[in-house]
């Protein structure tokens, strides 16, 4: 087996990159338009372990600097999709993709969806109301950019319903692939007993960009992620054959994606499908169990989903 090759610096022949270190050092030393998919998530500047906490203009200037050389190595073709939530000051909330958002459009870049993803886990508010979603803003450079929208589709939730009159009349009236998932998208936020959970306060459900990894890419492009945490882009995108390369200042965290990727490679990795709906207590035992990471035994960065051999179908494993 010849085994993922991880690079610690900028390096096009390596399938995967993980930078430890300021995310502006590795952006110097990638080439422009160089890669075709940048997702993350920033820090919210409120005081996580893994930040330090700015004034908020400082914060904001901030954030200019890195998404500004994240347009320049940004292919013709490509996205970016950044995730963000709220920064809260005593008590007062700033939607972060408010603040961001015209950065962004002073850049050039073009909003083609403003993404709410919905979760049911998250710190119990007293003094307003609980909150259990996030955004991620979807960026394109150009207005010629790569959307696999068949690679994405989900069940129709009437596949049989027919046109009832017309020249159509009696056919299909929904895409036999599937439907468009839409911009609301209810995936289970990584806690407490959650399969992919790590020591990382904050970390993304592969799931989640996984979806944005087969629309916006194609396979053997480069997926860039600035923050890069625990690896999780890495391991949406050697799945899906793409390639990855991401930066974390915290070595906790690099060492921790360095393993997950070790793991996939024996097969040993496990984490939540992406067919998997919510937990309902109701019907527990209809759910699909988490799957397998194996990467592929013959070509790096090359990856497959297997069935678990144990039986995962346990309460507070399955989400």
């Amino acid at each position: 087996m010849n085994p993922i090759e991880i690079s610690p610096q900028f390096n096009r022949e390596a399938d995967c990159v993980l930078f430890e270190g300021d995310c502006l050092d590795l952006i110097r030393q990638i080439p422009d338009n160089f890669v075709k998919l940048i997702v993350t998530s920033p820090p919210y500047n409120i005081g996580k372990t893994y930040e330090n906490k700015l004034d908020f203009n400082d914060y904001l200037s901030q954030q200019r600097q890195v998404i500004e050389g994240c347009v320049r190595v940004l292919e013709e073709s490509g996205s970016i999709c950044w995730q963000v939530g709220n920064f809260v000051n005593n008590g007062e909330i700033i939607p972060l993709d408010v603040v961001l958002y015209p950065i962004f459009a002073s850049l050039g870049l073009h909003l083609r969806n403003r993404i709410v993803w919905q979760f049911g886990h998250g710190l119990h508010a007293s003094k307003r109301f609980s909150g259990r979603y996030e955004v991620i803003l979807w960026f394109t450079k150009t207005d010629e950019y790569t959307f696999n929208l068949d690679d994405i589709r989900v069940p129709q939730k009437y596949p049989q319903k027919k046109h009832f009159k017309g020249p159509k009349k009696g056919e299909l009236s929904g895409n036999p692939l599937g439907k468009n998932p839409s911009d609301i998208w209810n995936i289970p936020n990584v806690k407490a007993n959650h399969v992919e959970k790590t020591v990382h306060p904050c970390q993304f459900p592969v799931e989640l960009i996984e979806r944005l990894v087969l629309a916006m890419t194609n396979e053997g492009d480069w997926i860039f992620d600035p923050y890069n945490g625990v690896g999780t882009t890495a391991i949406a995108a050697l799945i899906h054959k793409r390639k990855a390369m991401g930066a974390e200042i915290v070595p906790e965290y690099v060492s921790i994606a360095k393993d997950r990727i070790h793991k996939a490679e024996r097969g040993e990795l496990r984490i939540r499908p992406m067919e998997r709906h919510v937990y309902d207590p109701r019907t527990p035992y209809q759910n699909i169990p988490p799957k397998v990471v194996r990467l592929s035994d013959d070509v790096p960065g090359q990856g497959q989903l297997l069935e678990p051999k144990e039986d995962y179908k346990v309460k507070g494993l399955s989400e």
